[in-house]
């Protein structure tokens, strides 16, 4: 199965509670913090919802 390699880029202070818990969720805490989750139409989803805090490449 493949993988995705998600980091987080910018700051969580100003988004919504929900997208602040996604990132959470995530397993993200720190800008510059990388996770590796795979590759399913749930991480998918909730990448999507914080495509504007994160990047996400294949592994």
């Amino acid at each position: 199965m493949a993988k995705l390699k998600i980091t987080l880029v910018k700051s969580t202070n100003k988004c919504t509670k929900v997208q602040a818990a996604t990132v959470a969720a995530l397993g993200l805490k720190k800008i510059g913090q990388s996770v590796e989750k795979n590759d399913d139409s749930a991480i998918r989803g909730m990448v999507h919802r914080v495509a504007h805090l994160v990047t996400c490449e294949e592994v």
